[in-house]
């Protein structure tokens, strides 16, 4: 692995939008590899080919035992949930959480304990709380937690569920979270290149 950003996204109702708004607007010079979960359950999406076209950046579905590579966008297929370690991805057919798979705590929990304070934690608009065990784990591992502003989101249950109980490092609207990520990515791989992150810091 070289020294980049992971970047963890999390959305549920009105996360099309959002994703296609944030994707148009990110840097494809970041150090950084993206993934998402939207709760598309078990239905055929499109999703990879919609942030695609959104973007500067190529978005594909999530393969197991895919590599982990910069500048990419990798979303959890349908029916799965996306897990990354220090080798790459993997999919499970686990239990549903939070009452669906794909779910977003699965994600964050596993980049949270694999890349420590290389993440970044992202809620965006949806319903319900998945996400915020997850982005706790981010948090509780050393890395950053971003939430979008409730109050402009589509639906805030996830990202006020997530500043309820998560110490949040960002809260920020939507337009302005695409240039946050660079920023941190680019603070992540520098401080990276000065020492570098150990995964599993805290059992």
């Amino acid at each position: 692995m070289t020294n980049f950003a992971i970047v963890v996204i999390g959305a549920s109702s009105g996360g099309v939008a959002a994703m296609r708004q944030l994707v148009a607007k990110l840097d494809p010079k970041s150090p950084a590899a993206y993934f998402v979960v939207m709760h598309i359950g078990a239905l055929h999406s499109r999703l990879a080919s919609i942030l695609s076209a959104a973007g500067p950046l190529p978005a594909a579905p999530a393969k197991r035992a895919g590599a982990i590579v910069p500048g990419r966008i990798f979303i959890a297929p349908p029916d799965y949930h996306l897990l990354i370690n220090r080798e790459g991805m993997s999919l499970s057919r686990g239990p549903r959480v939070n009452w669906t798979r794909p779910a977003i705590d699965p994600l964050f929990r596993s980049a949270a304990r694999a890349f420590g304070p290389r993440v970044i934690g992202v809620i965006l608009t949806g319903r319900l709380n998945d996400g915020t065990a997850g982005l706790y784990e981010v948090h509780r591992h050393g890395g950053t937690t971003v939430v979008q502003d409730p109050g402009e989101a589509e639906c805030p249950e996830m990202p006020a569920s997530a500043l309820r109980h998560v110490p949040i490092d960002h809260w920020r609207p939507l337009e302005s979270i695409p240039a946050l990520l660079s920023d941190l990515a680019r603070e992540i791989a520098a401080r990276h290149d000065e020492e570098p992150a150990r995964a599993g810091v805290i059992p």
